[in-house]
């Protein structure tokens, strides 16, 4: 393989990891505070991509994402408050069947608002056709957008949870919500809170990846599925290590494209996750005693 094209993939790659790796991150933040899969994460991704394309024409391109990035921390808010804080003590499988439920809500309604069409927000810098020299080949400056934005992301939740005081109180609650509640942390609060972040952080990766990648109503699915294969990969409720994951599978579903017709590549994340349940459940980078947040 020429060096080009080896930095070319390995770019895709890369960016695709990072959005993967968000996406799982946003699995792990409502995971540690609930104990549940959320399997709407990824309509979140949709949500943000869609309407900063709606209001992009109406006000700038950086209002237009801050405010996509708002309504949907809200919409997470709302669904938290209407659907689940008023279970008393939901068994696994209830709240499994309740997000994919909700899923399939926020799927229709979008279905309904955008229709089927494809639309895309408009390049940060440059246009389509714009590139730049990247070790020799050639790469699209959006990619570098993705890669900083979802890096900053990254570090910017991991001061969150380290060093502000509702990230220590989220923490809190995810190692033992009994304790936590003794101390005068109120677990409903940080349980919507957990909603609206990961909301947040996936509007916002939905807006980033929407010039490359295109956004309709149904691309949620795909990468709720993606993302929940990273975050099992990396260890449920591990989210640094949902980073590792996230460009591991990236990098090998971009190679995997040399070697496989294109049809095949969603079907290496089903493939990479069955394997993993099989024979290692706790992930590849998780310890079968992790605890939550307290990771990140």
């Amino acid at each position: 393989m020429a060096p080009e094209l080896f930095v070319q993939y390995l770019m895709a790659g890369v960016t695709y990891g990072f959005i993967y790796a968000i996406v799982a991150i946003g699995f792990n933040i409502i995971y540690n505070t609930t104990g549940i899969i959320n399997f709407a994460q990824g309509e979140f991704v949709m949500l943000g991509g869609m309407l900063a394309i709606s209001l992009n024409g109406l006000v700038p391109l950086p209002v237009a994402i801050a405010l996509a990035v708002a309504i949907t921390m809200l919409i997470g808010a709302l669904l938290e408050i209407t659907f689940i804080r008023w279970l008393d003590r939901p068994s696994v499988l209830r709240m499994i069947i309740i997000t994919i439920g909700l899923s399939i809500l926020i799927r229709e309604v979008a279905l309904h608002v955008w229709g089927e069409s494809v639309r895309a927000l408009p390049y940060f810098s440059g246009n389509e056709i714009t590139t730049i020299a990247v070790l020799g080949a050639r790469v699209s400056p959006q990619i570098l957008w993705v890669i900083g934005a979802c890096s900053l992301m990254v570090g910017t939740l991991s001061l969150f949870f380290r060093y502000t005081l509702l990230g220590q109180e989220m923490r809190a609650c995810a190692a033992n919500r009994m304790a936590a509640t003794l101390c005068g942390i109120n677990p409903r609060n940080m349980v919507t809170f957990s909603f609206m972040l990961s909301a947040g952080i996936g509007a916002l990766a939905g807006c980033v990846m929407s010039p490359i990648t295109s956004t309709e109503y149904s691309i949620g699915t795909g990468l709720a599925i993606k993302g929940f294969t990273v975050a099992i990969l990396g260890g449920l409720g591990n989210s640094m290590a949902a980073v590792a994951a996230g460009l591991l599978l990236g990098i090998i579903e971009a190679f995997s494209v040399s070697v496989l017709p294109l049809a095949f590549q969603d079907a290496i994340a089903i493939t990479i996750l069955l394997i993993i349940l099989f024979v290692r459940p706790h992930g590849l980078f998780g310890r079968k005693d992790a605890a939550g947040l307290k990771e990140f």
